[in-house]
């Protein structure tokens, strides 16, 4: 867990470093401000991001609250699981997506909240459904909630900032600054900003699904409804994943490279059931995986851990549950 506070940590110091320079870059073509000026904006728009993140996900993901009469099952599972990692009950809604996910956000553990979209109700059974919550639970427990909506928020911002400017590029203020290079800079921004979103996804995932084994979910459990999130994303159109492309940090699995993992996890199921069970784990857990050169520069790319490499760890999780 202290490894995981002061990773996240880290990242946070780079990304108010990025925030400071667009500033002190949009500053300086203005012809306006001193160190303490930047310094003050830049920890403004951090705070600002802080305070309107949850926002930015209810509105780019279209979700409705709900209440316990809406769904009682959910709200127990959750509450259940709440209970076990000794965290106040999160808030509850659904995104009426067919793309099978979960995510959670909020500002803190007592801001947090739990999203299921209609996909994964209709995918997952009940065991399997705990198990993703559970993973969901995990993350606020972890408290790397708040930090990785922060983050997901800076890419979004200096997106719609690159485009801004370049719209106006062929313009020149009184200064002389160059709003096409101020685009610019933002999209370089955005993609320094994106890179650093993917690394802290892939760095809590790991210890969100250790973390779901720990709230009492077998671990089969967990390898199955991976398994059948990316036969589930893989099966639906493109179009739809690209409209939560900006989001997808938060969710159990990046739906975007569902294609690909559907060829590296074919072999996983045996009998063919649908399913991961503890016997196909254990036989994972027996073998040495290697990734190719484009395999590996996907991970990095990626906001998520290889999906074969996150069962086979799972594996090593339902030995030392069976010991």
């Amino acid at each position: 867990m202290f490894l995981l506070h002061l990773k996240m940590l880290s990242l946070v110091g780079v990304l108010f470093a990025i925030v400071y320079a667009v500033v002190v870059m949009v500053g300086t073509s203005m012809g306006m401000g001193s160190f303490y000026f930047y310094l003050i904006i830049a920890l403004g728009m951090m705070f600002i991001q802080y305070l309107i993140g949850p926002k930015v996900v209810e509105w780019q993901m279209r979700l409705r609250y709900i209440t316990r009469g809406d769904s009682p099952q959910l709200f127990a599972i959750v509450e259940g699981l709440a209970r076990k990692a000794g965290i106040p009950a999160p808030r509850i809604c659904i995104a009426d997506l067919e793309l099978p996910n979960a995510f959670a956000f909020g500002r803190s553990v007592r801001d947090g909240r739990v999203c299921v979209t209609a996909g994964l109700l209709r995918l997952l059974n009940e065991e399997e459904l705990k198990a993703v919550l559970g993973h969901e639970i995990s993350h606020l427990k972890n408290r790397d909630v708040a930090i990785i909506t922060l983050l997901s928020c800076i890419p979004i911002v200096l997106y719609h900032l690159g485009w801004s400017f370049m719209y106006s590029g062929n313009r020149r203020d009184s200064r002389g600054g160059n709003a096409a290079l101020l685009g610019l800079a933002a999209f370089l921004f955005y993609w320094l900003t994106g890179l650093l979103v993917r690394y802290a996804s892939r760095i809590r995932e790991y210890f969100a699904d250790r973390g779901a084994i720990i709230l009492g979910n077998q671990p089969s459990s967990l390898a199955s409804a991976l398994y059948k999130l990316v036969y589930g994303c893989a099966r639906l159109d493109q179009d739809e994943i690209k409209a939560t492309e900006g989001l997808k940090a938060f969710f159990v699995n990046d739906p975007s490279r569902a294609l690909t993992e559907i060829r590296e996890l074919r072999e996983l199921d045996k009998d063919r059931s649908g399913t991961i069970d503890m016997a196909e784990l254990q036989l994972l857990r027996q073998k040495k995986i290697r990734l190719g050169a484009a395999e590996k520069l996907m991970e990095l790319l990626s906001t998520h851990p290889n999906v074969l490499k996150r069962i086979k760890q799972l594996a090593t999780y339902q030995s030392r549950t069976h010991a």
